[in-house]
């Protein structure tokens, strides 16, 4: 694969792809490591001890996590437990917030406090906003 990509015409590909020579050299990097994942590099979130189940917290719980995936309706946080929370967007700032990016950015430890502890559907709810924990 990499003797492949060795002879590619990079600004032509880019063109072609229409995508940015960055982004091309980021693409082919990627192709040359399959089954790497670059979130595996990021910071470990700073976690509360005896923490590790979703049964193990409830609402108004202060935690510190890692900001693992990005998506345009909110941000999933690693706090530690075998399920990631869901910030949505309209829990990340007390203003606005077009996208989650403008707020936001993946291996970013944050603050976050528990909204609601779904067991069932094994789903944790978080907030940034201390005031929206309603305790």
């Amino acid at each position: 694969m990499a003797q492949a990509l060795a002879t590619v015409d990079k600004p032509q590909m880019a063109k072609t792809m229409g995508v940015g020579l960055l982004t091309l050299e980021d693409i082919m990097e990627s192709l040359k490591r399959p089954l790497r994942d670059v979130r595996d590099n990021l910071p470990k979130p700073l976690l509360k001890k005896g923490l590790k189940h979703l049964e193990d917290l409830k609402k108004g719980d202060q935690l510190q996590g890692t900001i693992r995936n990005i998506v345009d309706f909110g941000a999933f946080v690693d706090c530690g437990v075998k399920t990631d929370g869901l910030v949505h967007i309209s829990q990340l700032a007390n203003r606005f917030v077009k996208h989650p990016l403008d707020v936001v950015k993946v291996g970013q430890i944050v603050d976050v406090y528990v909204m609601d502890v779904d067991l069932k559907r094994s789903r944790l709810q978080l907030t940034m906003l201390k005031e929206n924990v309603g305790l």
